[in-house]
């Protein structure tokens, strides 16, 4: 399965919505949920999902009703102490 980051745009969205889409999110009936970012004061939503194809995830946001902005999938991952790493291997050459 692929990774792909949807973002969002949803003004106003408040955390008591999202509470409220949670069951039916929560179903992964075309996607695997993994992880939601939001910043509810400028309405800014990104949602990471596992999935074969775009395809899925965009067939997933259908079924709950949610609309998207775009969906990514993402080939390349690093966390903090990769990138520390590959800082140090960098510097020595």
């Amino acid at each position: 399965m692929a990774l792909f980051v949807s973002l969002h745009q949803a003004p106003g969205l408040s955390a008591e919505e999202i509470a409220g889409n949670a069951p039916e999110v929560a179903q992964q009936v075309h996607a695997k949920f993994r992880k939601l970012y939001v910043n509810t004061d400028t309405g800014f939503i990104a949602s990471v999902y596992e999935a074969d194809a775009a395809a899925d995830v965009e067939r997933e946001f259908e079924r709950v009703g949610f609309p998207f902005d775009s969906i990514n999938e993402i080939d390349f991952t690093q966390t903090a102490e990769e990138l520390v790493e590959l800082a140090g291997k960098v510097s020595r050459g």
